[in-house]
């Protein structure tokens, strides 16, 4: 399902809940980057654009890919990371720039 430019994190969040169960559970984070190319050299970046939270709002939730300047040919990049023991979450992991490349 495309959404177009005008999709928000939140949006994007809940298309991902559909298709993975795990996703689901309250206190659940998801860190959104956009992954682009660098017009400099022959390799991609990635830009952190924000967080969202299963059951929680969020200052990221109305943000939309427009307004984080996403462009055709770039890659939505979603970082999941499962509720912290207790299930509640009590905020985001601790380190939130958890990609392992």
């Amino acid at each position: 399902m495309f959404m177009g430019m005008d999709a928000t994190l939140k949006e994007l969040t809940s298309l991902v809940k559909e298709v993975n169960p795990d996703a689901r559970r309250r206190g659940t984070f998801f860190d959104f980057a956009i992954v682009y190319p660098d017009p400099r050299t022959p390799t991609y970046r990635l830009r952190d654009i924000g967080t969202t939270c299963c059951g929680r709002k969020t200052a990221d939730d109305s943000v939309t890919l427009a307004a984080k300047k996403f462009q055709i040919g770039d890659y939505l990049d979603i970082a999941i990371a499962p509720p912290r023991g207790g299930g509640g979450g009590g905020g985001p992991p601790p380190n939130r720039n958890r990609r392992p490349y």
